[in-house]
């Protein structure tokens, strides 16, 4: 019985792939009389590529003027400020709660030893950091200047506007 079903699916298979490419005969021929025609058509003329000229040529005369080539040498910036003080090192590597604005860090407590005293602070993404005297935070080159057990006190160095800076002292209180 099966073997009568098995052979009458393959019958059935074979019958309507017989319909199937015998129906794309005549479209075959249509197809053959076009691309005759296409072939009898006479060929056209290609324009020629047009000629390519090569870009006028500069030629740099230094004289008195930098070489394009060299980066500037670190200008100096100067300000008529008498608070001004000298910028933050840009050759320092930064610390990690320098990633953070100060306004986002919270002092949570302080742990002392016979090494000195430390602060405990919360970054955003709630991680506990041991911070000493010397250390930096926030995102204006603060340095901590000292800890007591309910604040943290730095001086941030901030853009004056004119070409220098000022140092701004600034705090984190203990949360409760």
């Amino acid at each position: 019985m099966q073997h009568r079903l098995h052979a009458s699916v393959r019958w059935a298979a074979v019958a309507a792939l017989v319909a199937l490419v015998s129906g794309c005969g005549a479209k075959m021929d249509e197809l053959r009389t076009y691309i005759d025609s296409v072939k009898a058509r006479p060929g056209g003329r290609i324009e020629p590529l047009p000629e390519i000229r090569p870009a006028p040529s500069f030629v740099y005369v230094a004289g008195d003027r930098r070489s394009p080539f060299v980066p500037d040498l670190q200008q100096q910036r100067t300000s008529s400020n008498p608070n001004a003080v000298e910028g933050p090192d840009p050759n320092r590597p930064r610390e990690e709660l320098e990633k953070f604005p100060l306004d986002t860090l919270h002092m949570v407590g302080t742990l002392s030893n016979h090494s000195g005293t430390f602060a405990l602070v919360q970054d955003p993404g709630g991680l506990v950091w041991k911070v000493t005297v010397g250390n930096h935070m926030g995102q204006n080159y603060g340095r901590v200047q000292s800890i007591t057990d309910s604040e943290i006190q730095l001086v941030e160095i901030i853009s004056d506007g004119l070409g220098g800076f000022l140092e701004r002292p600034a705090g984190i209180g203990l949360s409760d």
